[in-house]
């Protein structure tokens, strides 16, 4: 089905532009096809389905990709704070490096980010697209005590009757909080954030400029070949791994 334009009630910060889609697709490849057409900076795709809460984003860039590409991060702290907000108090929500979301340990789903293939590390993006996809509901996929390693919103507690609206929502208010924190007081504030929910990344872990994790042994590891990997998504299926 074609994306439909704005869900009235759906409230998003006026930067924001949104596109609902339903139906087959991705938020992501919506994103990306519209950021490649051009004048969609801060165009937000929510596909509503009552399995997945998937959306993106497009952000216009400032800096070369070799350090915009940090945006992820600021993405995945919204995400996180989005998803704790909403959820049962108290309950840890927690990244494995780089992408993928944890709720009380087990696996939730991650982000993702796009961005044009013909630009260069030296060069200033057109555009960047970040996107999340969660898994909201196991209804449909079999017994969940066979998929012990993954949980849904829907098994957490969270109300998922209006598709997770309210979530986007709020990932839309705490990006913009994020980003004003970036401006602000540097990328550093937004390290500390991700960081502290960073399960596998050690007490003395940093984020180089260029987005890659230094571990506090000195240890690399490369963000780009770990984006790409996502090991949060099923090849397959091309959903979060149940």
């Amino acid at each position: 089905m074609a994306p439909s334009s704005d869900d009235p009630d759906l409230i998003l910060p006026p930067v924001f532009s949104l596109v609902v889609m339903d139906g087959p697709g991705s938020a992501f490849d919506e994103a990306l096809d519209a950021a490649a057409s051009g004048d969609a900076t801060g165009r937000l795709v929510w596909r509503r389905s009552a399995e997945l809460l998937d959306f993106a984003v497009i952000l216009e860039p400032d800096e070369p990709l070799a350090t915009a590409r940090r945006a992820f991060f600021a993405g995945m702290v919204a995400l996180a704070e989005a998803i704790g907000a909403h959820g049962p108090p108290e309950i840890p929500v927690t990244f494995d490096w780089p992408d993928t979301l944890r709720f009380d340990g087990a696996r939730l789903g991650g982000g993702r980010l796009g961005w044009p293939s013909t630009c260069g590390e030296g060069e200033v993006p057109d555009w960047l697209v970040f996107s999340a996809t969660i898994i909201a509901s196991k209804a449909h996929s079999g017994d969940p005590g066979l998929t012990p390693d993954s949980t849904s919103l829907e098994n957490e507690g969270f109300a998922v009757e209006d598709g997770n609206g309210a979530i986007v929502e709020s990932f839309a208010r705490h990006l913009m909080k994020t980003f004003a924190v970036w401006d602000e007081d540097g990328f550093e504030a937004i390290e500390r954030r991700y960081l502290r929910r960073l399960a596998d990344g050690g007490p003395s872990a940093r984020i180089h400029t260029n987005g890659d994790l230094i571990g506090g042994d000195g240890e690399r590891r490369d963000v780009v070949a770990a984006l790409a990997a996502m090991r949060w998504r099923d090849p397959h299926t091309g959903e979060p791994l149940l």
